[in-house]
């Protein structure tokens, strides 16, 4: 049986961008739509969700940061932005709203085509102990979340907003309860991609966490750090589908 080609989505409003990508990935087995701004991307989504979309910050309209968080509010489909070389904001931003890897300007399509099929790779093939499971609601140490809306709810009935990497880095934890992740399986797990240059930042991310959680930071009850390895969630955790 032949197996349908993976079907990617491009949004660039460089034309020449658009061809240049068209044409190479679709040589290398891809499928692929294009589009120019948001507009066009929702469109493509509408009528049929891609298996990865690669994402140009800077864009007409609306940006590819709002697309990217807009996105990723309803689906877990893999993104990789496009950002202008040496734009380190644009990045982080973009992998706090839920990006899973970036490309800077300009780059030549054989680095995306790397990227792509690393993020791929890596959507599709985590070890069966380490895949997400189906659960909708994680009650814990007084808290409830909510995976599909991605609220945060505590005992008095009060929802704490959660960013994008924050959701996506408690429900990681959630899913693995008492288990020790390292921060390589963490940002693996939250990102689908390998460690990077910006991934001192998951420290930082821990941190936020535990002040929506009101977790002390100097002795955390809930996300604990074990030194020289990672973090666990020490919190017994009730599922419900």
């Amino acid at each position: 049986m032949t197996t349908a080609p993976e079907h990617l989505l491009i949004v660039d409003d460089d034309a020449e961008i658009r061809q240049l990508l068209g044409d190479y990935l679709r040589a290398n087995g891809y499928r692929v739509t294009a589009a120019a701004d948001g507009k066009g991307m929702r469109a493509a989504i509408a009528a049929g969700m891609p298996d990865l979309i690669v994402l140009d910050v800077m864009l007409p309209g609306e940006d590819g940061i709002s697309l990217c968080r807009a996105v990723r509010a309803r689906s877990e489909v893999p993104i990789i932005m496009l950002t202008a070389r040496g734009d380190d904001i644009d990045r982080i931003v973009g992998l706090e709203v839920g990006a899973d890897d970036y490309v800077p300007k300009p780059f030549i399509p054989r680095e995306l085509l790397a990227r792509v099929k690393s993020v791929l790779r890596r959507a599709n093939s985590l070890p069966p102990n380490l895949r997400r499971d189906e659960t909708r609601w994680f009650k814990f140490a007084g808290w409830s979340l909510d995976a599909m809306t991605r609220n945060l709810t505590a005992t008095d009935g009060v929802v704490v907003p959660l960013s994008s990497t924050e959701f996506k880095l408690l429900r990681v934890l959630l899913e693995h309860p008492g288990r020790v992740l390292t921060r390589d399986q963490l940002i693996e797990l939250m990102l689908s991609r390998d460690a990077g240059p910006f991934d001192r930042a998951l420290d930082v991310q821990v941190s936020r966490l535990r002040q929506r959680l009101g977790d002390d930071a100097k002795d955390p009850a809930i996300i604990k750090t074990v030194r020289g390895q990672g973090y666990v969630l020490a919190a017994a955790v009730e599922r419900q589908a």
